[in-house]
């Protein structure tokens, strides 16, 4: 069975009815490429890390193109498709020929899933019907506050009543994850709690709360920060443990980014399974480990349990995938072993890691360990507990085994 992504383009702030107000794509720069794992080994830079990073498209795509894609990718799908997911770097609900593109698509006979929007082109609370009919099973739903004045003012939503409409629609029929970038002082506290009880009624599959970003080591790597200058941000732990209080008071389940996931324990869910642990291998060689400040103490404790091998390093970012070199910079390469290993999504040119990291004289290998070690609330929330500590054992599994194979005696 295959899964369809259909990509419908856009761009951000564009084709989505305006920037909301908390969007990090607001301020948005142009940046010299970063580099990353996509770029050739005599390159610094490439699409990727020049162009989608920024979700620069040209716009939406004409119907007409997305067809002969999807035509020309069915030619090459040994099976049926199980799955179609519409994306793009606009809005899909803005998409000028939406359900023309729904219309084509449910003649395939698959689920359809919207994997994001906003709603602010649902204009017609009557397009809800439409799409369940047409096969829609599931959508990613950014609310914000299902108060229309706030949606209106912070999202610039025209017709908020009509998208809560179409959402309160969907949370009756079909799966919906709803997301929320929770700004303190304006949809948290009791303007959140009306949210979540909202969702709850209304059938809705689980709510993500986002962490409000407002500075580059929060990860507005763009040259975009601040996004809001002078709001208030919430620290870590404090945004954790509101997302711990509300999953406790609502039986809708409510996870966040980036913590956490209160139901699994997740990111990181392993760190609280000892037996789990112990069928880890052993780590046998040492190497640096280079993650971001949330991430390296779980990671410490589940590679400590393995063996003294591994110097668990971050940097002062707090998300793991998008360090790049400035943070590297800051580091102090005598405190380094020979062998260091970065996150795999990292927006760095290896070859000028290594660079940076031997400024010291002593030459180091730099590798790149897996994507990712854990599951965030995102990718957790349609996941089971079992599903993310197999996740977990299989992405440390490999990285432990990296640094047998490559790291210092």
């Amino acid at each position: 069975m295959t899964h369809l992504s259909v990509d419908i383009g856009g761009r951000p702030g564009i084709d989505c009815r305006g920037f909301c107000e908390y969007c990090y794509f607001k301020h948005v720069k142009e940046t010299a490429p970063f580099g990353c794992r996509y770029c050739p080994p005599y390159k610094k830079g490439c699409d990727y890390c020049s162009r989608s990073v920024r979700e620069y498209y040209q716009g939406f795509k004409e119907l007409r193109t997305i067809a002969d894609d999807v035509l020309a990718r069915l030619q090459v799908i040994p099976d049926e498709v199980s799955r179609i997911t519409i994306s793009g770097g606009g809005d899909p609900s803005c998409y000028p020929c939406f359900t023309d593109l729904v219309e084509l698509l449910s003649s395939m006979e698959a689920p359809l899933h919207i994997g994001y929007t906003s709603g602010k082109g649902f204009d017609d609370p009557g397009v809800a019907r439409f799409l369940i009919d047409s096969g829609l099973s599931e959508i990613s739903f950014t609310v914000f506050s299902v108060q229309p004045g706030l949606r209106k003012r912070y999202m610039h939503d025209p017709t908020p009543e009509a998208s809560l409409a179409v959402l309160e629609t969907f949370c009756g029929e079909i799966d919906v994850y709803a997301a929320c970038v929770v700004l303190p002082g304006v949809n948290d506290g009791p303007v959140l709690e009306e949210t979540c009880q909202w969702l709850e009624d209304r059938g809705a599959r689980g709510i993500i709360l986002m962490r409000f970003a407002n500075r580059t080591d929060q990860g507005l790597i763009l040259g975009n920060a601040p996004v809001i200058p002078g709001q208030q941000v919430q620290e870590v732990e404090e945004f954790r443990d509101m997302v711990t209080d509300l999953s406790r008071r609502f039986r809708i389940k409510i996870s966040g980014t980036p913590l956490w996931d209160p139901r699994i324990g997740s990111p990181f869910a392993l760190s609280k399974e000892p037996d789990l642990l112990k069928k880890l291998p052993r780590l046998e060689r040492k190497a640096s480990v280079i993650t971001g400040r949330i991430a390296a103490p779980c990671i410490r404790e589940i590679l400590s349990s393995r063996g003294r091998g591994a110097r668990v390093v971050p940097v002062e970012k707090d998300i793991a995938c998008l360090i790049t070199i400035d943070d590297l910079l800051r580091l102090d390469p005598t405190s380094l072993d020979p062998l260091v290993i970065i996150p795999g999504r990292a927006f760095v040119y290896d070859r000028e890691a290594e660079e940076v990291l031997s400024r010291d004289g002593v030459a180091r290998t730099v590798m790149r360990g897996p994507d990712a070690l854990t599951a965030d609330a995102e990718t957790s929330m349609g996941m089971t507990r079992n599903e993310v500590l197999a996740l977990e054992m299989d992405t440390f599994r490999d990285l432990i085994l990296q640094i047998n194979r490559y790291g210092s005696t």
